[in-house]
């Protein structure tokens, strides 16, 4: 007859769980290297930012306030009727003038931002340069729409892999290695293009209202870079 102890049976399977764990857990690794590869590519800004503002000043803040709308409301009214133009409105605010003493308001000064968007430069620049009529420039930057980006970043991310596998190889050969196992592998892209400031350029172009010159543009490019940082494992035999 068998005596069938089932506490006595977990308990002894608990033990050797215990007893295997620290085992798999403190399983040595050894041969394992940082391997990093980089890839670039110039991609194009293809896409136009215009920053426009209104900016006066009144005695009478009710006053300023709807002088200050007015002349966005008709500067928006005229963006609407170009073609492939996202309109935006940027920061506004209105602060107090003050006396020679500084302790008395005398007036008050207010000013608000128009931001217009487009891949099409042409009619951005010539829009822009009808505005400044109302209007002045804050500035001018260029950039790579999200579309442009997400796709050199798509094939540059293959590059970037195969560069990985060939310094990874290039690594293992050194060592004297028979191959390599992959351990981990992060793949991250960078590469934000700076402002390109023509303002003044912009400015000087447009002075005369009536003529409403379209200023010249130049975006440039900005190198999009992604990397590939991981760890791999060579096997010596």
């Amino acid at each position: 007859m068998f005596n069938f102890r089932p506490g006595a049976t977990l308990l002894a399977l608990g033990m050797a769980t215990l007893v295997s764990l620290p085992a798999l857990a403190d399983e040595p690794r050894y041969n394992q290297v940082s391997v990093r590869a980089e890839v670039s590519q110039e991609v194009p800004r293809d896409l136009m930012m215009v920053t426009l503002y209104s900016e006066a000043q009144n005695n009478d803040p009710a006053k300023l306030a709807a002088q200050i709308t007015e002349s966005l409301n008709k500067a928006v009214a005229q963006a609407r009727d170009v073609k492939d133009v996202t309109i935006r409105q940027g920061a506004r605010n209105s602060s107090p003038i003050y006396d020679d003493k500084g302790q008395k308001i005398t007036g008050w000064r207010e000013h608000a931002e128009l931001r217009l968007e487009s891949a099409n430069f042409a009619e951005l620049s010539k829009l822009t340069a009808e505005l400044l009529g109302d209007l002045k420039i804050g500035g001018m930057d260029f950039a790579i729409s999200p579309p442009a980006r997400k796709a050199s970043e798509d094939a540059l991310l293959k590059d970037a892999v195969a560069a990985f596998k060939t310094r990874a190889q290039l690594v293992t050969d050194a060592l004297g290695g028979k191959s390599y196992k992959l351990v981990n592998l992060n793949l991250n892209s960078s590469g934000f293009p700076q402002p390109y400031m023509r303002a003044p350029v912009m400015m000087m172009k447009a002075a005369r209202a009536d003529a409403a010159p379209a200023p010249d543009v130049e975006a440039g490019t900005s190198q999009v870079n992604v990397t590939a940082d991981g760890m791999i494992e060579v096997l010596m035999q």
